[in-house]
């Protein structure tokens, strides 16, 4: 089954610093075939267009032409919704979509998520996620973690959650910014079996 023929990714930036994870990780997605959703909070339109030179329009649909002519995707490959676009289909279970990623992860929506309080389209796809047992996949980019922060990401571990902090390896020897980036993104693409080539593997 090649990328495009599968259900969505759902990916969502939110106003955890570490942006560059997430802008490079819809890079990849699009790259290997993929199709995606993506879901860009206020706080996070202000981390991205703070941390990159992406310069991402606040509206979806201008969003949306501006990062599929960004990344050269193909028509109907990427969709943005608005943050209180509730007729977005990941705001219903009845939505296919395989799995959700929230990269980088707020420490406000990672609480919000494990509470179930579903007040924005971010929150309410994750409930989704959660509900549906399908993977979903936090990559938090706090220092240091809070009890509060820890109890909440153990709440979501026990609910089926992937907890995967933006802690990059060195035993690759990054020489550069960019090799610490990949890393993460590597890991965070094995969790959703997609191919990539970012960084070569422990004992190849």
């Amino acid at each position: 089954m090649t990328g495009g023929s599968r259900p969505p990714v759902v990916l969502a930036w939110t106003g955890a610093s570490g942006a560059a994870y997430g802008v490079r990780l819809l890079e990849c997605l699009l790259g290997a075939g993929e199709r995606v959703y993506l879901i860009v909070s206020q706080p996070g339109l202000m981390v991205i267009n703070g941390e990159t030179d992406l310069g991402l329009p606040a509206r979806a649909a201008d969003a949306q032409r501006h990062l599929a002519t960004r990344f050269g995707a193909a028509p109907g490959q990427l969709r943005v919704f608005g943050q209180a676009e509730w007729t977005a289909p990941v705001a219903s279970g009845s939505a296919r979509f395989r799995a959700m990623v929230v990269c980088p992860c707020s420490m406000a929506t990672l609480s919000a998520i494990a509470s179930g309080a579903s007040r924005s389209l971010i929150e309410r796809a994750a409930d989704v996620t959660l509900k549906e047992q399908r993977r979903l996949i936090l990559v938090p980019r706090e220092t240091p973690f809070s009890a509060i922060h820890l109890d909440n990401m153990l709440t979501l571990t026990r609910l089926g959650a992937v907890i995967a902090p933006a802690n990059p390896g060195f035993y690759h020897r990054p020489g550069q910014v960019e090799d610490l980036v990949d890393f993460m993104v590597a890991r965070i693409l094995d969790l959703l079996d997609v191919p990539h080539h970012l960084l070569p593997r422990w004992g190849e």
